[in-house]
C-alpha cells in the first residue's frame, strides 16, 4: 500500500494498460540489433524507464563485458547471443538497484503465488501489487545472480518486468525524481549542477534546490522545440552532461531515447572532440525521419535543425552533424 501511496498519491489507482504490459524484451540474439530492447514509442514513463536500462546494457556490452580486443566496434553490440543479453540486463538493472541503494543494499522485488495483505475498502487490487515479496542484499554481486537467476521475471510477456524493477528502485530508495535515481542514485529533483541558494533576479530562495553533485555512468541529455520556443528549455549540468561512460539518456520532444559512443576516450581526451562518431537508438522498429517546417525555416534558423541535432548541441556547443547521407532523425 505504501508503494501505491508514493506513486500516485493513494491506494486507488493502478497502473494503466501501457505500464502492465511493459517489460525487458530483447530484439533477436545475434542479430545487427542484438544489443536493444523493444520499446513502444506510446509506453511514456515504462519507455523512459527502459531507456535508461538500455543505456546501461550498451555501457555493460561495451565497456565493461569481458572482450577479446581493446577495439569496440558496432559487432560487439551485434555479437550477443541470449545468455549474453541476460546477464547485460541483470548487470543493468543491478546497477541501477544498487545506486538507489546508496551502495550499501538493494531491494528486489518479486511476484509470488499467496497474497501477502489483507485491502482495506479504498483499496483497489491489480492482482500483482498484493503478492509482492522483497529480497534484500547487502553486495551488489549477491543483486545482480539473484536477477540473472529471476531474469524471466523481468522478460517475460505479462511479467510486469518494468513495475516489478520500479518497484525495487522505489523500496531501495524512496523516489521523488525518478530518472536521476536511475541514473545517479541521488533522487533530487533537478538537472544543474549542486545547489541553487538563489533565484534568477538574485533573491534568496526558501530552501536551496538540491541539483546533481557528481557524475554518474551514465548521462543524460535534453532538448526540447516546445521550451526552446517559450525561453524555458531547462539547462542540464555538466555532471550529467558529461558521464564516465560515453552513453546518454536523451530526452528529445518528450520522447526518451539514448545516444552513445565507440569510443570510451571521448569523455577524457578533448582531442577526440574534433571528430567523432555517435550511434542513437530510440526503440522503434521502425525509423521516424524529421521534416522541416517551411512555415517557420525562412525566420528561426535553429528551426532548420533536428531536434536530435539540437540536442547534441547542448553537449558539444556549435558542432557540426554529417548524418552520414540518410535523412535526420526527428
Amino acid at each position: 500500500q505504501s508503494l501505491r501511496r508514493i506513486l500516485f498519491g493513494g491506494t486507488f489507482h493502478v497502473f494503466n494498460y501501457e505500464w502492465r504490459k511493459s517489460f525487458f524484451q530483447f530484439r533477436e540474439p545475434n542479430s545487427e540489433l542484438s544489443y536493444a530492447l523493444e520499446t513502444d514509442r506510446f509506453q511514456g514513463g515504462a519507455r523512459a524507464i527502459q531507456m535508461v536500462v538500455q543505456a546501461r546494457i550498451i555501457k555493460h556490452l561495451l565497456f565493461i563485458r569481458p572482450s577479446g580486443s581493446d577495439r569496440r566496434t558496432l559487432h560487439s553490440l551485434s555479437d550477443v547471443g541470449q545468455r549474453d543479453q541476460e546477464r547485460a540486463l541483470a548487470a543493468a538493472l543491478s546497477d541501477s538497484l544498487w545506486l538507489a541503494g546508496q551502495e550499501v543494499s538493494a531491494i528486489v522485488t518479486l511476484v509470488t503465488e499467496d497474497y501477502c495483505i489483507t485491502p482495506h475498502l479504498d483499496y483497489k487490487m491489480d492482482n500483482f501489487t498484493e503478492r509482492l515479496q522483497l529480497f534484500t542484499f547487502s553486495k551488489k554481486e549477491d543483486v545482480r545472480k539473484f536477477l540473472l537467476d529471476h531474469i524471466q521475471c523481468f522478460t517475460e510477456e505479462g511479467g510486469h518486468g518494468v513495475i516489478l524493477f520500479l518497484y525495487s528502485l522505489i523500496c531501495s530508495r524512496t523516489v521523488d525524481a525518478l530518472l536521476n535515481l536511475l541514473l545517479t542514485g541521488k533522487a533530487t529533483p533537478h538537472i544543474f549542477n549542486g545547489t541553487l541558494y538563489f533565484d534568477e533576479d538574485g533573491r534568496p530562495l526558501e530552501r536551496p534546490l538540491q541539483g546533481v553533485k557528481s557524475r554518474s555512468d551514465i548521462g543524460f541529455l535534453h532538448w526540447s522545440r516546445e521550451q526552446m520556443d517559450r525561453g524555458r528549455l531547462p539547462q542540464v549540468g555538466s555532471m550529467l552532461k558529461t558521464p564516465r561512460f560515453p552513453v546518454w539518456i536523451c530526452c528529445i520532444n518528450s520522447s526518451y531515447s539514448v545516444l552513445f559512443s565507440l569510443n570510451h576516450s571521448l569523455l577524457s581526451d578533448w582531442r577526440m572532440e574534433h571528430l567523432f562518431q555517435l550511434y542513437y537508438y530510440n526503440g522503434d522498429t521502425h525509423s521516424h525521419h524529421w521534416e522541416a517546417s517551411s512555415r517557420h525555416s525562412d525566420r528561426d534558423p535553429e528551426k532548420k535543425f533536428p531536434s536530435l541535432e539540437m540536442t547534441i548541441r547542448t553537449k558539444w556547443d556549435g558542432a557540426v552533424v554529417d548524418w552520414n547521407n540518410i535523412l535526420p532523425f526527428y
